[in-house]
């Protein structure tokens, strides 16, 4: 194919599960950066020109490959609900790991400018391969230091999704801007790095929401958590992607 992205593509449907809505992996190749950019999608039952796309990333796993597929919690009432969910793996084991020290704003930037090249990689490839997809209603989530990609994703490129949801990320600053519209829920456990949440009067000027949920600690927001956890995340989670 022409396409850069689909020079080299190839499916895992050993992982495929029919019930409410179609699972599959898929490990994307894209042939610029010779880089693997493995995804879990999880589609909805029924897909028609109003199915808006959410692409989730997950918090720093060690590298560990099934980082992407360990936010089901999440992922698959979204997609039950109806939206097209696109769970993207930013670490592979040969990556440098993610910095621990130092200024993270600096030492952490490489790891989340490739996610971004992640994410707007894979966002040009499936437009390409559903393009019957509601594209201009993309929502990006991420956890963690996903959430850190997902900020620095609506810092450089404002224009690629029209909502980004931060799950208590904690170290990229948040853009003080009006587009995309800014939300995050925060955990109940660690306060960000200074600066990286907007005051009250950035909130108000900027229509940014900040949530802080009351029993919900950082590391609660994947699969370890709870039921009625997951249930209160998607509650707010629901109400921002409507």
């Amino acid at each position: 194919m022409k396409y850069r992205y689909l020079l080299f593509l190839y499916f895992l449907f050993g992982s495929v599960r029919l019930f409410a809505q179609t699972e599959f992996t898929v490990s994307l190749y894209d042939s610029q950066r010779e880089r693997i950019v493995p995804i879990a999608v999880y589609e909805p039952k029924h897909i028609n020109k109003k199915t808006s796309v959410v692409i989730f990333n997950h918090g720093y796993g060690q590298n560990v490959t099934d980082s992407y597929l360990t936010y089901s919690c999440l992922t698959k009432p979204l997609a039950e609900k109806g939206y097209y969910v696109i769970s993207i793996q930013h670490e592979l084991p040969d990556d440098a790991p993610l910095a621990m020290t130092g200024e993270f704003m600096k030492t952490r930037l490489s790891n989340w400018e490739r996610g971004v090249e992640n994410i707007v990689f894979t966002v040009e490839l499936f437009k390409r391969l559903k393009p019957e997809l509601n594209w201009n209603n993309l929502s990006v989530i991420g956890h963690s230091n996903g959430g850190d990609m997902a900020m620095l994703l609506a810092t450089k490129h404002p224009q690629i999704a029209r909502k980004v949801i931060t799950l208590d990320h904690r170290r990229m600053i948040m853009p003080r801007c009006d587009t995309p519209q800014i939300y995050t829920l925060r955990g109940s456990d660690y306060d960000a790095d200074k600066d990286v949440i907007p005051t009250i009067e950035e909130q108000q000027k900027h229509c940014i929401t900040v949530i802080k949920l009351d029993g919900i600690k950082h590391s609660d927001m994947d699969d370890k958590g709870t039921r009625e956890q997951h249930n209160t995340i998607l509650y707010y989670l629901y109400k921002f992607l409507k």
